[in-house]
Parts: structure tokens; sequence; C-alpha cells
């Protein structure tokens, strides 16, 4: 009788505890939400290039721009599905659940790191740290897209603005080959990082969480990749569409090649979902500077696909984070 009372007592307090911290996370979520959306100036700048543009104009891009955040994220919701297939089954939905729970989760953390928290709670507790791995393994999807069109771009916008050598122009296209090579042969031989950490000795004893690494075939691999693609593509129209709007004289090449530089350098430099504005609209405004004069307009667009990618999604996840039950599964509707 002592023990079940105990038992009781310790189970009361730990839904106590899940209470509090999920609590403690939307309030921290949107504490920053809210700081960070009162003293943007660019969003402002971006409303009143709106006032010169009729409401109907605007009603139809900027829907058309949020149906494809919501197509972005369910694509990245169903990778997530076969991502973590071979961990535990989990259905369509509650893959979306995750998906945008770690987003409300990532706005506060370095480098989006609370993702991986959001999304593997969803999960049975013996397979969160699985679950991470395999995550992982999606996350160097994306980045491989991110860093191979981002060197190509690069390349191209340095042939272009930047005066060189030939010599030295033909050996940074060559090191840009050769990285492009090395992320693909990499990510299509992961299992070769399962290799690395199984020799080891320190590593070693934690085989049976990135033993995952091994499993995911070519194949797979490829599957993953394609849906990572999608996103790239998705994410990038987003850009397309507003800067063709708003900076209509724009090529449309160069508009392409400046956001794959934008991914490029984003990617490359430590940030915080919520301060990540200012990296995204300092770095827009650089290398738009070179083919169109509007800065204005480019910070203005940077700033309204940071607001309906990361902003609205994260807000949108802190209902999520209330479905948690972080000492033990998920709880059921």
């Amino acid at each position: 009788m002592h023990r079940v009372k105990v038992k009781s007592l310790t189970s009361r307090y730990k839904k106590i505890l899940s209470y509090i911290l999920k609590a403690t996370i939307v309030i921290f979520a949107f504490w920053f939400v809210y700081k960070k959306l009162s003293s943007n100036e660019n969003l402002k700048e971006f409303q009143n290039l709106l006032e010169q543009i009729p409401k109907q104009e605007i009603v139809l891009v900027m829907g058309l721009v949020f149906l494809l955040m919501l197509f972005n994220w369910g694509l990245e919701a169903v990778k997530w599905k076969r991502l973590i297939a071979r961990v535990e089954s989990i259905t369509l939905w509650r893959s979306i659940e995750s998906v945008f729970c770690g987003l409300t989760w990532a706005v506060f953390t370095p480098n989006r790191l609370g993702e991986y928290g959001g999304r593997v709670f969803f999960l049975s507790p013996k397979r969160r740290i699985i679950g991470v791995v395999a995550m992982a393994v999606g996350n160097i999807g994306q980045m491989v897209l991110t860093n191979v069109f981002g060197a190509i771009a690069l390349s191209i916008f340095i042939y272009r603005f930047v005066p060189l050598d030939y010599r030295l122009y033909y050996a940074l296209l060559v090191l840009s080959a050769m990285f492009c090579v090395f992320f693909i042969v990499f990510y299509f031989n992961i299992k070769w990082l399962n290799g690395i950490l199984l020799s080891i000795r320190f590593t070693r004893k934690y085989k049976k969480f990135y033993s995952i690494l091994a499993r995911y075939s070519k194949r797979e691999l490829l599957q993953i990749l394609l849906f990572c693609l999608a996103r790239y593509i998705v994410f990038s129209s987003q850009y397309f569409i507003l800067f063709f709007w708003l900076i209509p004289e724009i090529n449309h090449l160069d508009i392409l090649m400046m956001v794959s530089i934008l991914f490029f350098v984003q990617s490359t430099l430590p940030s915080l979902d919520l301060f990540d504005i200012g990296v995204r609209s300092v770095t827009a405004a650089y290398f738009f500077s070179f083919v169109t004069s509007h800065e204005v307009a480019v910070i203005a667009c940077t700033a309204s696909i940071w607001l309906i990618n990361i902003i609205i999604p994260a807000i949108l996840g802190s209902y999520f984070v209330f479905k948690l039950n972080f000492f033990g599964s998920i709880q059921r509707n």
C-alpha cells in the first residue's frame, strides 16, 4: 500500500513538473516572438510597401506564400515520418504535430537545436536518442543541397561580379566542385560515420543509439534527398514570388542565384532563429545590391519570409507543446 501511495505521489509530481515545463517553453517562445516582432523595423518597412499595393493583390500573393509554408513543413513531416520509420512507426498527423512542436522549441535555441527535442519527445522514451540521430540524417540531406546549390551560385556570382585572375577563378571552380562532390559522397555513404564512431573506444559503448546510420540504404537516402530537394524548391519559390512581385525588374535567374547564396551563407553562420532575421537581412541586402538598388524592398521581403516561415509555424506549434509528456510516451487524443 505504501509503495502504491509513493508511486501515485511521484506520478502526480511528474505531471505537475511536466505542465510547468510545457508552460515555460510556450511562455518563453511567445516572449521571444513578441520582443522581436515589436522591435522589427524591417516588417514595418514591408507594411509601408504594401500600403501602395491593392489589397486583393496582397491577399493573393501573401496567401500563396503562406500556403507554400504549410506545404514546406508538410513535406518535412512526410520526410520525418520516413526517417523515423526504422525507429518507430508514427502516423502522418503525429509527424506533423512533432514538426510544428519542434519549430516552437527552435525559435529560442541556438542553431535550432531545440527542434530536435521538440520532435523526439513525440517518440517513446527509449527511442528518443535514436530519433535525434535519424533527424540528423535528414538535416544533413538538407545541408548537402544548400551547400551544393550555394557553391554553384557563389561561383557564378564571383565570375560575374568579382574581378579575379582566370587562373585563380579556375582553381576556385575546382575547389567548389570538390566541395560539392565531398558532400554528395558523404551523404550517400552516411554509414561511414557509423564506422568512424565504432572505431573510437569512447563512443563505441553508445553504438545502439547511432547504429541506425548503417541501416539506411542508398535508395532510402535518395528518397530522403528528393524530399529535401522538394523543400528547397518550395522555400526558394517563396523568395522568388516576393522578389519578383515587389522588384519585377530583377532578372529571374539573378533572384534564384542570390537566394541560393543567401541560404548558403545563412547555413554557415551560428544563429538563433529569432535573431536570425538580422543575419538574413544583412546578407540579402549585400548580395542583392549587385542586381538592384531597392534595398528596402529586399530587406522587407526577407523579413516577411522570416515571419511566415519561422514565427507563424512557431506560434502554431505552441499548441502541440501541451500534448507532450516528458516522463513517458506522448499524450494521446
